[in-house]
Order: structure tokens, then sequence, then C-alpha cells
């Protein structure tokens, strides 16, 4: 469930004055999958708070860091059993007692696909139009006066039963995890009636019928489906992926004429007679389902992206093929149009101007493109002038997404190759790197092969070494985006847009290391040809 199709709130009080309490809850809204757990710490408070915030943590994050070929069923019973040993082993050995304890509420939503666990008594439940249902089940005692009395809990035991359970979801739907602390304040009605408020009004409804002096720790997560992923209709259609394709073969209509890159799954076509290109599902897809994910992913990006920067794309309504179409852009890519000679300044800052706008618009979506590079340029004609066109839209990610070093290694920020998250300064690396070979022909770093581990040390030669037509302003843009130190890098695209369009404002960049001599060659020379002319005037005159 992607970001956009989902909203999420959480808060937790503590009992009386306290300033934090036992509870802790955690919501994690991911490319593929969200996740949310509520803990209800049992026992003495900085025990209990202790386990309640590890199997939060360690949930999360092992569910995010799942094996992909393990079913989610076996997923969340293993990470439980997991952490519920540790703490259970862990209390034993440095208490001799059940110290680490705590309740459970997990739920984790994968598509129209509710999952759900709970150990312990903190709750689950369900609002769908006028239905509202606990989906978890108590593990408390049934003997009359005896229901707050857990019969299970994480770190009790150390073997433990979670109850599991799995529904479909639709758009609409509500889910409250909560603490029995709020259960018990506030019944069924009025959970349901306060659903749509969020998280905060129930915490602070169940408060004020104490004057804001509550009994116990109480805490509500709540998620709202605003509609389903559409890349889910994408993944579940019953299409073809044919394990190969001929020139001529013909394909809903689509003619097609050659292939564009050596998979040969992306062809141009013709329909009708215009020009399209293809894209076809790698032949993989059919058996690995990472691999269907990432090209359905593709196919709803290049879907969803209708502005001028990229090729326009669609999904044909009666396609019998995997695949979706996008308009042919006649034209070249960036390093082949700078193969035999560089670009030159103006197009270079045309260029500059094109990517951040480009960039700019991604970002108001949450997204990146992942691999700026002039081999995804295509340099076209629009009216008889030379305009640029973004392509490859599969390697567009959310901002923030930890991908390593998925990319292009000549084009990755010093940081990516750390394993740090794809951001906008990371984007205004390849930028900058982007723009230094296509006005020199030259890498900043030199080419970096795949898996190699490049060195940063050195400051990379200014650009002007290899093209002189470069004028100062733009050189110290250039450098400032290459910076290998985040502190001096541009942090956003407006940054670097307004000196891009404001020559007169840049201030001169200097490389650390450099000489002062280095750092004002032209200065230099000035004035040693001004002291050389005088010296030799003094000269003439002592004759």
């Amino acid at each position: 469930m992607s970001k956009q199709n989902i909203e999420t709130s959480g808060f937790t009080l503590a009992k009386g004055t306290r300033l934090k309490g036992d509870d802790f809850f955690e919501v994690k809204v991911m490319d593929n999958i969200t996740v949310a757990v509520v803990c209800d710490g049992v026992g003495s408070a900085s025990l209990g708070a202790e386990a309640a915030r590890r199997t939060g943590h360690f949930l999360v994050s092992s569910l995010k860091n799942r094996p992909k070929s393990w079913s989610m069923e076996k997923s969340i019973k293993h990470f439980i059993k997991n952490i519920n040993r540790v703490l259970h082993l862990e209390s034993m050995q440095d208490y001799e007692r059940e110290e680490l304890v705590t309740t459970l509420t997990l739920v984790v939503i994968e598509g129209d696909r509710l999952y759900g666990a709970n150990v312990g008594d903190s709750r689950i439940y369900l609002q769908r139009g006028n239905t509202f249902l606990q989906l978890s089940s108590d593990h408390t005692m049934d003997e009359k006066g005896m229901e707050s009395v857990l019969t299970s809990a994480m770190g009790l035991e150390e073997d433990i039963s979670p109850y599991y359970f799995e529904n479909n979801l639709r758009a609409g739907d509500r889910i409250l995890l909560c603490s029995d602390g709020l259960y018990n304040e506030l019944g069924d009605d009025v959970l349901a009636d306060g659903l749509h408020m969020g998280a905060s009004y129930l915490v602070r409804k169940a408060s004020k019928l104490h004057n804001d002096d509550l009994p116990d720790d109480t805490t509500a997560v709540v998620i709202e489906i605003k509609e389903l992923d559409p890349r889910l209709k994408l993944k579940q259609s019953d299409l073809i992926i044919q394990e190969s394709y001929k020139k001529g073969e013909e394909i809903d209509g689509y003619r097609l004429i050659k292939p564009l890159i050596q998979n040969n799954r992306t062809w141009l076509c013709e329909k009708k007679g215009v020009q399209y290109v293809i894209k076809f599902a790698p032949f993989e897809a059919m058996d690995d389902e990472v691999i269907l994910d990432l090209f359905v992913k593709e196919v709803w990006m290049a879907k969803r992206l209708k502005a001028g920067f990229f090729p326009k794309a669609v999904i044909p309504k009666k396609r019998t093929h995997r695949y979706y179409i996008m308009s042919f852009v006649e034209g070249v890519s960036l390093n082949e149009f700078t193969a035999k000679k560089t670009l030159s300044v103006d197009m270079g800052i045309e260029l500059a101007q094109f990517l951040l706008k480009m960039s700019q618009f991604l970002i108001k979506l949450d997204l990146v493109h992942g691999d700026i590079k002039p081999e995804n340029i295509i340099v076209t004609k629009r009216k008889e002038k030379l305009v640029f066109k973004m392509v490859d839209f599969g390697s567009i990610i959310e901002a923030y997404s930890n991908v390593t070093r998925a990319g292009t290694p000549s084009y990755l920020a010093p940081e990516r190759f750390e394993q740090a998250p794809v951001t906008e300064q990371t984007e205004i690396y390849a930028i900058g790197v982007t723009l230094y070979e296509a006005l020199t022909q030259k890498f900043p770093f030199g080419e970096i092969e795949p898996f190699q581990n490049p060195n940063f040390d050195k400051n990379p030669k200014h650009p002007t070494k290899y093209n002189a037509k470069i004028p100062d302003w733009l050189e110290s843009i250039i450098l400032r985006a290459i910076e290998t130190d985040t502190d001096k890098r541009y942090h956003n695209y407006s940054e670097m847009l307004y000196e891009l369009n404001n020559p007169a404002k840049v201030k001169p960049y200097f490389d650390k290391n450099l000489s002062f001599i280095e750092r004002n060659e032209k200065m230099v020379y000035k004035v040693g040809f001004i002291v050389m002319f005088v010296l030799n005037i003094v000269q003439l005159l002592m004759k």
C-alpha cells in the first residue's frame, strides 16, 4: 500500500502524572507494505517499557527486510517467536524471573490484504461501513473478576503461540490498534464513532473521562485505507509474458519494427501509421514475483507521471500481453549527442534547468528518478529547437528509499556507497556529474565500475581545465553539486536552480586543499604581469 493511498495516526499518554509510560507504538508505511505495532509493557516500569520498545522495533525492522520467499504468515509467526524467546531467556538469565514482558498487536498491509497477530490483551479492530469488529483475541482469564489477568504475553514463556488472522481490505476501511487502557475506558460504540477523528482524539477522549489523570497507559494507532493500491490491479491481470518477440510480429495491433535495447524487451512499433515504443515485462517475471513487482511498479510510475519531462505512457485497456506503450521520441541519447563534441555552455545550462525542474516535479510526489545520467536523457527537437526528455521509468522510486547502490556507479553520490537512501542531495550529485561529463567528456572522479569501492579523497579537476568556455559561475555550481561533503553540497533542487537563474549571485567555489595561488590563479597572473611590466619600465628608466 503506497503512501498516497493510506493515512495513519498514532498517539499515547502515560497514566497519572507520569511523563512516560510503558506503552510503545510504531507505524511504518513503506513502498510495498505497511507495518503497525502497539505494545503494552507489563511488569516493572523500566523493563516492561524496554520489552515493548524492543519488540516493536524488532518486528518492524524484520518485516521490512523479510526473505522474499517467505509467506507473510510464516514471517509474522517466525519473528514474533524469535523476539519472544530472546526476551524470555534474557529475563531468566539476568533476573531469574520474567521481567521483560509486554503485550503485542501487529498488523501488516500488503496490497489488498490485511495480516494480523496479537499476544496478550491489546486489541485490533476493523471498521467497515457500519460494522465495527474486534479481529484480535484476548489472552486473558475467563473467570469472572479475573478478566485482566493475562494468560499469554511476550517474554512470559520461552515458546509462544500468537493469535494470527488474515482479511481482505476495501477502500474506506479503518483499522484500530490499541492498548487495554483505551478500550477499558471507551466502549465499542464510542470507539467506532470517533475512529475517523484519529488516534489523538480517541486517547484524549479517554483521558478527559479522568480529568487528564488516566488510570493506565493509553495508546491508539489508526490506519485508514483511502483507496486500494492501483498496482494491485495491474499485477493481478491475467496477461501473457512471452519468452521472445520477433520483428514483424503483431501484438494487439502493434507491429514490432526493431528492438531498441539488447534484451529485446523494448521495441519500436507501429500502429495505424504512428510509431510508438512498447516495453514488455521480463520473461523471468513469469516465475519471479520480485521481478513482476518491479515491472508492475514501473508501469504504474509511467502511467502516473504525466508531464512534459517524460514520454507519454499508456496502458492499453484490451492488452493481452504484459507491456505498456510510450510515445516514440525521435532523437539520440545525450551520451551519443556528446560523443564527438561537448555540449555548448548554453545547452549545458538548459540541461541543468531541465533536470532540476524534472526533479522538482518528482519530489512533489515523494519520488526521485534514481538513475540520472546521459544515457537516460534523450536530445530531441521541438519546433526546430533542441530539447531534452527523460526516460527509464523503472528507476523511479520513493524518496529516502533504502536501495543501497541501485543506479549507475559513476553517478552515485559517495554516501550512496555507504547504503545511504536516495535523497534530493544524492540526485543533485548525479545532476552535477551529468553536467560535468556533458561539458567535458570526463568523469569528475573517473569512471566507476560496478561493485567497485571508489576513492573520493582527491578533489576533481575543475571542469574549466577541460573546457575553457565554461564560465566561472557555472563551474562553481557544478563543483558545489558534486561536493563529497554533504554539508557543502546543495541541499535542495531550488538552491541550485536559483543560482543557475542568477549567475551574478553565485559565490566562487574553492577546493579546501587548494593553495592561495591555485585558488586565485588568474589574479596571480595579472599581478605578476603588472609587476614584471613595472620592473621593466624601471630598468629602462635607470639606463
